[in-house]
């Protein structure tokens, strides 16, 4: 670390400001299908990224070189960048509030990654996918993914922070085809994911998930189809989470709101002036911006532009009040945000994207969330998705639903789908799970930008319950 710092310093040029965010990611991959072990995927990747402001430009440039050679060449192109676009660019990069930055931050491992023997892993993932196998099983898959992420950044001012991070992407999967019908259960292609050590794997209950999911999928099979017309939903957790990313996080993105990503995944039905007064939900919708809670996946203290971040309202009893926009976009916007600057590479810029952002939980038990429905159905574990270019009208199907009548879970039924638009969706929670239903997720998949940057999220939310909503089957 004091070596890079030197050789930043010695390669820094004489600008406004100039920054450096370097980053060392370790990845490996194990993983088991159909009883036959994968090959193990270990990957290197290091590298920076230095950001230059000067005379209201701002330019960037990455390199792998880390050498005081190499950084000085990237620094030079920075610059270069910084002063061809002073003159023509839209902003004026010089009124931009920039972050100061000291600190640390580090994933909480119990278990490191690497004192568990691969033998162990891999026996582990053999089990589980035992545990799936024979008819009416087609296909049985279990993976771990563990990425370790080592993040500096250094101003030629003198500034230094560091973050070490520890993930573990655990996933289960269990098709199942009889006749004409094939269905999949799964342990939400990921979602289980969190940050830490092995202990994550109990945490989230990896042992035993083999045989719960075929025992489910075997089920689905012989199910009826989801019966169709306007009814409650009772979402779990580990859909919720797709509902918050899809309808309420990529919405409020405050670079989407201000255009950004028009050409490419779209706008946002948001606009400017909804926040501070448009209702997004019923009184019982909170949403926060987290990066405080240890085991989330996208935990952190500062963002990748240095702002340190803190816990944050969104929206506040149904009621817009901020927008996920880091400080460039903030002063765009002349609007509050959040420190959410994330770039998935050293390689890429940072750009404002989703990190943990949570439902809070409510007052209802799950038997209380059941009981208030007369006819509806319960859904569990994301299965398709599909949103229009404004992140306003949706689709969502999930892998396993049950009937719901007069207050009592009843059947399974296969394909259950609901579809709605966000700017009423939300107004229809009548029902938000309490502290025993809330679940702690999140996903290494969520794409932004060009040149396209994908990245981890997280999401924690309580089981919850929807009134009128459209549900719909396979057919």
């Amino acid at each position: 670390m004091s070596s890079l710092r030197e050789r930043f310093l010695e390669a820094a040029p004489a600008v406004d400001r100039c920054t450096l965010r370097a980053l060392d990611r370790t990845f490996e991959f194990v993983g088991v299908r159909d009883k036959v072990a994968l090959p193990v995927h270990r990957d290197l990747d290091r590298g920076a990224m230095i950001t230059v402001s000067h005379r209201g430009g701002q330019g960037y440039a990455a390199t792998s070189d880390l050498s005081t050679s190499g950084l000085r060449r990237a620094a030079a192109r920075a610059r270069d960048w910084a002063e061809a676009t002073a003159s023509i660019s839209l902003i004026d990069h010089a009124r931009v509030p920039r972050a100061r930055f000291t600190g640390s931050y580090r994933s909480v491992v119990e278990i490191p990654w690497a004192s568990v023997p691969l033998i162990d892993k891999i026996a582990l993932l053999k089990r589980e996918v035992e545990a799936m196998g024979g008819d009416p099983v087609v296909e049985a898959i279990a993976t771990l993914g563990y990425t370790c992420d080592e993040v500096v950044l250094l101003s030629a001012d003198g500034e230094q922070a560091e973050q070490h991070f520890e993930r573990i992407a655990p996933n289960i999967t269990c098709t199942a085809s009889r006749g004409n019908i094939a269905q999949q259960r799964s342990m939400g292609s990921k979602d289980s994911c969190q940050q830490g050590g092995y202990e994550v794997l109990d945490r989230v209950g990896i042992v035993g998930a083999g045989e719960r999911l075929r025992d489910q999928v075997t089920q689905l099979l012989s199910a009826p189809e989801c019966p169709s017309g306007i009814m409650d939903v009772v979402l779990a957790p580990n859909q919720m989470i797709l509902q918050i990313h899809e309808s309420i996080g990529h919405p409020l993105e405050l670079d989407r709101i201000l255009g950004d990503e028009r050409n490419f995944a779209g706008t946002s039905f948001v606009t400017l002036d909804m926040f501070g007064g448009y209702r997004y939900g019923s009184e019982l919708l909170n949403i926060t911006f987290d990066p405080s809670r240890p085991e989330q996946l996208a935990s952190y203290r500062f963002d990748d532009e240095g702002a340190e971040a803190e816990r944050a309202h969104l929206i506040r009893d149904g009621i817009l009040v901020r927008p996920l926009g880091g400080a460039l976009s903030q002063h765009r916007a002349g609007t509050e945000g959040v420190a959410n600057a994330r770039a998935c590479s050293w390689s890429r810029a940072p750009i404002d994207r989703m990190a943990n952002l949570n439902l809070e939980p409510g007052d209802s038990s799950l038997e209380q969330l059941i009981a208030g429905v007369e006819r509806g159905v319960w859904m569990e574990t994301n299965l398709s998705w599909s949103i229009d270019d404004s992140r306003n009208k949706f689709q969502f199907g999930c892998e396993w639903g049950r009937l719901i009548e007069d207050g009592v879970l009843k059947g399974v039924v296969r394909n259950p789908n609901y579809r709605g638009i966000s700017a009423t969706f939300w107004r229809n929670l009548a029902g938000v799970g309490d502290e025993s239903t809330n679940q702690v997720l999140g996903t290494p998949y969520c794409g932004k930008g060009e040149p396209m940057q994908v990245i981890e999220v997280g999401h924690a939310s309580p089981a919850c319950r929807f009134v009128d909503v459209d549900v719909f089957g396979g057919h």
